[in-house]
């Protein structure tokens, strides 16, 4: 037996010593990035598909996967294609290059239109414009430029510019403005209506919405610079929206009857299949009711045909999940009414058909509509099997015939051909990276697996990748909370590690997951080789879980999260292997407002926290984000105030690390300055760096945070 355990050791001795270990280099350089299959364009005829692959778009049959042809080569035109879109007959195609970010989503770009017949290739516009778009004939191209919103004629090249009151920190015509940028994912603010002859858009007047001033300290110049834009802040005015809808005959604009009420959200428009009924979203401001109405192209009378309604908020997501049928008579929508997000059918005029999903699980995401048969199918992701995992599931508009689809345990993630007779299912799970794989849909059954990343399952076994080991622990109330630990690969029970719990926490979100990688999960695996011990902890209040689980955070953000990772950490503490005089915490954004809340909050269990760019208090967040969860500051004091970080800068013990961009549009550097001067009042020592000019995820600074980060806690962990 003494041999046998010699020999064991001796092994895995020679194992550890053979695998490569890790730098911040192989951190950044793509070394374990999982290769894809990215900008999928289903064509016309079902038969193939189009992909963006090194520059060039390729088309596929989707029979066999094998490559076909390749339609166009950005390499010969020395032209770097960022995305494209084929116009209606695939004639023609919209290349997107040169692609410069404003915020977030929104950017501006050059395009060309490329002829695939005659190879032949011109520029659309000679200016840098925005979210160039087809028309649904192939004919025309609508577009944004300067806060004002244009179409060109393809066949006589004609440009007609459809509002002239565009202005900067003004008014905003076909685009949006910051807020609904970032937090209702809206950048391209127009919809071109099925038969061409309509364009309904979005105008912002944010004239009165406050503006937020940032130096920006360019490089070489003797003065900084300000660069100001609108951002209203939680308890501030909001732009006032109007939706309007342009006739391409007559030029006339129609504006859309969306109530008297003012202080509200559009979140989405759709054309419904009939191109005289526009579809408008109107979501109050506390975000608690949302209305579904029907707007007549025409005179823009509107008609209210479904009310969805919450004792606390709408999760705005859903709205994406609205779909009109075929058959003109009915819609789909989702909605979290019975407690879990299920999807139902209604007729054109709201009357409620019937509940298509239902159960204790999360009908988390519409993937495709059947409609070629007399009980339509839905396709559909769900959490039936757990909240960890996601699979695809098909069942009749009917309720019936219900069928799970995906067998592989993990996470999919599915791109559907719009006739639904193909899809792609991105799978993943802890212990095998991106797979690819191309089904046939009627009968299941597997086409090709278009990428397996066995190179990345190769180089992760050279370097000794620890696997996620998953666990649960419960919260103060016994809810059961998931987390997964990464562990040396010579880990020893009869040892003491410390402890680096990474979190998010935001409401809705999810860390820990049955999938490959995850948030920073190589640097994770740096410090793993380096003799710590990761672990990643989702609290109540994060998604996939129900509304009762995701809602419990509702007017009091902060409050129950912190109290979970603080519970965390006494159980982390408790196990026989941790160091409990060695246990720290970190997080980005949100995640940053957690752990200088939880290592302020929780001064006894935690020796160590870095924030990287985190809020401070929620008084200075964005009021779409913010007052979905905590109200109006004017509504709920309390709940802005009572679990703010600056509120607890006495309480500080530990080793702390505050980081935050200078340019962050996103999450103000004002969090930063108000959490120092408080932490500075109150006598503590600390550490903080900032980032000239980067804005939330620090660009290309992130190989020096995290050499940063390293060192911190090497030194103070």
């Amino acid at each position: 037996m003494k041999n046998t355990w010699t020999l064991f050791f001796l092994l895995t001795s020679l194992v550890l010593s053979a695998q490569n270990k890790l730098t911040i280099d192989q951190v950044m350089d793509g070394t374990f990035r999982q290769k894809s299959v990215s900008h999928v364009n289903w064509m016309n005829d079902g038969r193939f598909y189009s992909a963006l692959n090194q520059n060039r778009i390729i088309k596929y049959d989707v029979a066999s996967g094998a490559e076909v042809a390749i339609l166009v080569d950005g390499n010969q035109l020395n032209i770097p294609i960022n995305d494209y879109e084929f116009s209606q007959d695939e004639e023609q195609v919209l290349l997107l290059t040169d692609r410069q970010s404003v915020f977030r989503r929104s950017f501006t770009a050059r395009y060309f239109l490329y002829n695939i017949a005659t190879g032949s290739i011109r520029s659309f516009i000679d200016d840098r414009i925005s979210y160039a778009t087809f028309s649904p004939d192939g004919k025309k191209v609508a577009f944004t430029n300067a806060n004002n919103l244009y179409y060109k004629n393809l066949t006589t090249d004609e440009v007609i510019q459809i509002t002239t009151d565009g202005k900067l920190n003004a008014i905003i015509n076909g685009s949006s403005d910051w807020v609904y940028e970032e937090e209702l994912f809206i950048t391209k603010a127009f919809e071109w209506s099925p038969d061409s002859r309509k364009i309904a858009y979005f105008r912002f007047d944010e004239s009165q919405v406050p503006e937020y001033n940032m130096q920006q300290w360019n490089e070489g110049a003797l003065y900084p610079s300000d660069y100001r834009y609108k951002y209203p802040k939680a308890g501030e005015k909001n732009a006032e929206i109007d939706i309007y809808l342009y006739h391409l005959s007559d030029n006339q604009k129609v504006k859309a009857d969306i109530g008297t009420e003012k202080d509200i959200y559009i979140p989405r428009i759709y054309w419904t299949k009939n191109p005289e009924i526009l579809s408008v979203q109107r979501l109050n401001r506390l975000q608690n009711k949302l209305d579904i109405l029907h707007v007549k192209a025409q005179d823009g009378s509107s008609t209210t045909v479904l009310t969805d309604q919450s004792g606390t908020y709408i999760d705005f997501t859903f709205c994406d999940d609205l779909r009109y049928l075929d058959n003109g008579n009915q819609f789909l929508f989702s909605s979290e009414k019975d407690g879990y997000k299920h999807f139902y059918l209604y007729t054109m005029e709201g009357k409620l058909v019937r509940q298509v999903t239902s159960g204790a699980f999360e009908a988390s995401d519409f993937v495709g509509l059947n409609q070629t048969k007399k009980d339509p199918v839905l396709y559909y992701l769900s959490t039936e099997v757990s909240p960890l995992e996601r699979h695809l599931y098909s069942i009749n508009l009917s309720g019936k015939g219900k069928k799970k689809l995906t067998a592989i345990a993990g996470i999919s993630s599915i791109d559907m051909s719009p006739d639904c007779t193909y899809y792609m299912n991105y799978q993943s799970s802890a212990q095998k990276p991106l797979s690819v794989l191309l089904y046939k849909t009627a009968s299941n059954s597997l086409v090709k697996e278009l990428e397996d990343n066995q190179q990345l399952q190769n180089t992760s076994r050279e370097f000794g990748l620890s696997p996620k080991e998953f666990f649960t622990l419960n919260a103060s109330d016994g809810t059961l909370l998931n987390g997964y630990f990464l562990k040396p690969a010579d880990f020893d029970p009869n040892k003491k590690y410390p402890v680096l719990v990474y979190q998010y926490s935001g409401p809705g979100s999810q860390n820990v997951s049955n999938s490959w990688g995850g948030g920073h999960f190589i640097w994770h695996q740096l410090l793993v080789q380096k003799g710590y011990v990761i672990a990643v902890i989702d609290t109540r209040g994060t998604g996939y879980r129900g509304e009762a689980f995701k809602k419990i955070t509702y007017k009091q953000l902060g409050k129950l999260e912190a109290e979970d990772h603080i519970t965390a950490g006494h159980y982390l503490a408790g196990l026989s292997w941790v160091d409990s005089s060695r246990i720290g915490i970190w997080g980005w954004s949100y995640g940053g407002y957690m752990s200088s809340l939880v290592l302020l909050k929780g001064a006894d269990v935690f020796k160590s926290a870095i924030a990287v760019a985190p809020v401070t208090t929620w008084r200075y967040y964005d009021s779409i984000y913010t007052e979905r969860y905590l109200q109006r500051p004017q509504d709920n004091p309390e709940g802005y105030d009572q679990n703010s970080p600056i509120q607890f800068t006495d309480a500080l013990k530990g080793n702390f690390l505050l980081i935050h961009g200078t340019g962050d549009d996103n999450v103000h550097f004002q969090n930063a300055v108000a959490l120092q001067d408080k932490l500075i009042d109150s006598g503590k020592q600390f550490e903080s760096f900032y980032y000239p000019d980067r804005a939330h995820g620090l660009g290309n600074r992130r190989g020096h945070l995290y050499e940063m980060m390293t060192r911190f806690i090497l030194e103070n962990l």
